[in-house]
């Protein structure tokens, strides 16, 4: 019997790593969206893409950008998905506010393209929105599905247009559209220009001698932070629901960006205080002071309960970049995914 078939955009983020993985773990043949580019850009999904001529091969990508419909259309009508997760984005929230239009054209009209290539093929594709956090902006937490959004970003304000798109191709149009909003997940797959892979692979060059200053912006900026391999069970989890909906994925849990920095350094075995400089250059022109999920639903309806903690997740992206770096892991955060995963699905660190 042919198994399902999933489209993911973003497959190279991530997410979508984590995603594809445990995608082909269930038996799903995998299709990925990838952006032409002038270097490498595959390498978190090398580990698992083999020969497209072997027979066997469950996942295929396909080369493609949100800002071009027709592709997008030619895509889905080729590939006749399932379903579709679409996690592609311009994703990074300060980079938004030098970048407003480009980051409205990619994570807002990039999900209208798509979603109207679903509607006008015919099939009954299953859609899942990468939504955020971050519209919540300045709502106080704790942010469930009620809270009202106030987005402070170009990014967050994308995402929140992208959301009710989803909500309304939904309602007029009667497609499975799901949004899952995600507050922020983390894993040593994370982008290095983001704050929490910024701080660990700086504790790694610090131990080699290759960096003796990290710069950083606003410490006391308080997030939600969980592990990413969990989140996208999260998304999975959401499309196998009998009716679409919108759910908060999250710890419950705030922690600053000062906590992070102090506890990785503590962890090393460093003293932050000799490191960490601020700059002003990483401030944003509006900042998110708080955010906490309330993920009551994600739990009573999903059964989805994160297992990693904050104090976890800081030992295993510090481990996996000194391991990178060439240093030998403390290896406490080894341990953790060795007991709370004992047969994990993901294949890499």
């Amino acid at each position: 019997m042919k198994g399902k078939s999933a489209l993911i955009t973003g497959i190279t983020g991530q997410d979508g790593s984590y995603l594809a993985e445990l995608l082909l773990s269930k038996g799903y043949i995998v299709h990925g969206i990838i952006r032409r580019a002038s270097t490498f850009n595959t390498a978190r999904v090398d580990h698992i893409y083999s020969d497209i001529h072997d027979p066997k091969t469950r996942l295929f990508m396909y080369y493609g950008d949100l800002s071009d419909a027709e592709q997008i259309s030619n895509i889905i009508y080729n590939v006749k998905p399932d379903e579709v997760y679409h996690l592609g984005a311009q994703s990074h929230v300060r980079v938004s506010f030098d970048i407003p239009e480009y980051t409205g054209n990619i994570t807002a009209l990039g999900t209208t393209r798509i979603l109207e290539a679903m509607r006008r093929s015919g099939n009954h594709i299953k859609f899942y929105q990468a939504s955020s956090s971050e519209m919540f902006g300045a709502a106080l937490p704790p942010q469930s599905e009620t809270t009202p959004f106030m987005p402070r970003s170009p990014y967050a304000a994308a995402k929140v247009y992208a959301y009710w798109m989803a909500v309304n191709y939904r309602n007029g149009y009667n497609m499975f559209a799901s949004n899952g909003i995600l507050f922020n997940h983390e894993s040593p797959r994370r982008g290095e220009t983001f704050v929490t892979r910024k701080i660990t692979r700086a504790i790694a060059a610090i131990l080699t001698k290759k960096q003796n200053q990290l710069y950083l912006g606003n410490l006391d900026a308080e997030r939600d932070w969980g592990f990413a391999p969990e989140y996208v069970e999260g998304m999975w989890k959401i499309l196998q629901e009998k009716l679409p909906g919108d759910y908060v994925l999250g710890t419950g849990e705030t922690h600053s960006v000062r906590e992070f920095v102090n506890e990785t350094f503590k962890y090393a075995g460093l003293d932050s205080e000799k490191y960490v400089a601020i700059d002003p250059r990483y401030f944003r022109p509006t900042e998110v002071e708080k955010l906490r999920a309330a993920p009551s639903k994600a739990r009573n309806q999903l059964g989805w309960t994160p297992k990693i903690t904050f104090r976890d997740l800081v030992k295993i992206m510090v481990d996996a970049d000194m391991r990178a770096a060439g240093l030998a892991p403390i290896g406490e955060g080894d341990e953790i995914l060795a007991k709370k995963f004992p047969q994990r699905w993901w294949t890499k660190d």
